[in-house]
């Protein structure tokens, strides 16, 4: 999505680029798979998008090229597989969603302007070429993290691990966040180590920092990773006025940390030294119940540091909700979403300051959608009705909801409801056994939160006494 968005007659442009690569594509070329990547450098581990599932870095790929980061062996080969019109079994998310006759996310990301410019060499590339310079790079340093989301893991959290460390594995039919699962190749290399994959990216950034369009920094958490601050000094050295700066935070950090990055992100946006500073912020759902998903956020804290991203930066800059759905965000989706247009009623004034995205979550197995009963994908029914009422007018562009929106609501529906006919019989009894010591190690109440999900919680504790 792109700050200052228009709609053309009544359909955006981002819904009609997304359409107009439907029909230039083919059955399998995703324009992600050169031009944008995923980095995470902590473990060495990288993808394109992220449906995908990670693969290693191999040390040897980066020893001499450290675009060896993006051009890794495995993605070269399912580049030359897209290029041959097979689809790649590892981007299965998407042919799902085509399947159903739905957009998917690979016609949003090819229709986005960093990616549909370079269609044509694209199309008439190998495959196999070595230094391919990404558009869109996200990347995460290290797993510094202060809380411990429910559906995170110590890979990408380092208060995950402590708490591993201190009571082991949760008791679920594979144990989940297993200790020896993040071992070897999976071990997130600390902070205080030397690392070669954070090595190989600042060798490479004086050559990747020119071609950059979006550059987004994840974690973790950025607003604790010095790492952030280099990225942030660099560009006040270097500007670069195509230049869209994201970082993805839990706006949970204490309050000298987040002085020191509220100072920075207002020096970036005032001094002219890129496009736009798009800040993301990870919120599932409203209240408690986002405090439950993600523990030890508070909500209210959260909810004021975004008011004053939106009134202290005016200039540069938009806000991002990312709200990842799983089966703890659709009870106060609602509330979120009404939120979310109240911010933009006070502060999309002259352009759209405040988006949401609707990704979804597929692991753990236990908080995906698809377990949840019948009823709750009405429910999201429901909220897409209301969505479609409160859409965005010609007359009134920065207020209401917009259609692509709308339509990725109505494919998270879709996907749900594509896998309720499966047996989740081992998924409820490992929700009950997650999130009953999930409430024990950490003073929680699970039905205190979600009082209105007591019948799925008694279904999901009789399969634990069952299986």
């Amino acid at each position: 999505m792109n700050a200052g968005d228009e709609t053309v007659g009544t359909q955006s442009k981002f819904l009609n680029s997304a359409e107009q690569m439907q029909a230039q594509l083919g059955p399998a070329l995703c324009l992600a798979k050169w031009k944008q990547v995923s980095l995470h450098l902590t473990t060495g581990h990288t993808n394109s998008c992220y449906h995908p599932p990670l693969h290693k870095i191999q040390l040897e790929d980066i020893a001499d090229h450290p675009s060896g980061l993006h051009n890794t062996a495995h993605k070269r080969k399912q580049r030359v597989i897209m290029l041959e019109n097979e689809r790649p079994p590892e981007c299965q998310y998407c042919w799902n969603m085509e399947d159903q006759g739905k957009l998917s996310d690979r016609h949003y990301r090819s229709g986005e302007p960093w990616a549909a410019k370079d269609y044509d060499r694209i199309r008439a590339s190998t495959g196999q070429e070595l230094d391919v310079i990404p558009s869109y790079v996200e990347v995460n340093f290290n797993h510094a993290c202060n809380l411990r989301c429910s559906y995170c893991s110590p890979q990408f959290s380092s208060s995950w691990a402590d708490e591993i460390a201190r009571h082991g594995a949760y008791p679920t039919r594979i144990p989940h966040n297993d200790p020896d699962h993040f071992t070897s190749d999976r071990r997130p290399i600390p902070s205080r180590e030397a690392n070669p994959y954070v090595d190989a990216f600042w060798d490479w950034w004086p050559r990747l920092y020119p071609e950059l369009e979006h550059f987004r920094m994840t974690g973790g958490e950025p607003l604790l990773d010095r790492n952030t601050y280099r990225v942030f000094d660099y560009v006040l050295a270097h500007p670069s006025p195509k230049l869209h700066l994201n970082v993805t935070s839990n706006f949970s950090v204490d309050e000298r940390s987040w002085q020191r990055y509220m100072n920075s992100a207002e020096q970036l946006c005032q001094e002219g030294v890129l496009e736009h500073f798009m800040q993301y912020v990870s919120l599932d759902t409203w209240g408690a119940q986002a405090e439950y998903l993600r523990d030890p956020m508070d909500f209210d804290l959260v909810w004021d540091r975004v008011n004053q991203w939106l009134s202290r930066l005016p200039y540069r800059n938009s806000l991002t909700f990312i709200v990842t759905m799983n089966s703890l965000s659709v009870t106060g989706l609602d509330r979120l979403l009404a939120g979310i247009l109240g911010l933009r009623q006070t502060y999309s004034k002259t352009y759209q300051r405040v988006w949401f995205d609707t990704p979804v979550l597929r692991q753990p197995a236990w908080l995906s959608l698809q377990t949840l009963p019948e009823s709750y994908a009405q429910r999201l029914e429901y909220l897409w009705a209301w969505m479609v009422q409160n859409s965005e007018q010609a007359e009134d562009p920065f207020h209401g909801f917009k259609d692509y929106e709308i339509a990725r609501l109505d494919r998270d529906i879709a996907w749900m409801r594509a896998g309720q006919s499966q047996d989740h019989r081992q998924a409820w009894a490992d929700f009950y056994r997650f999130f009953r010591e999930y409430d024990q190690r950490r003073g929680l109440n699970f039905l205190a939160a979600f009082p209105e999900m007591r019948a799925y919680w008694e279904q999901c504790a009789y399969w634990a006494r069952e299986l």
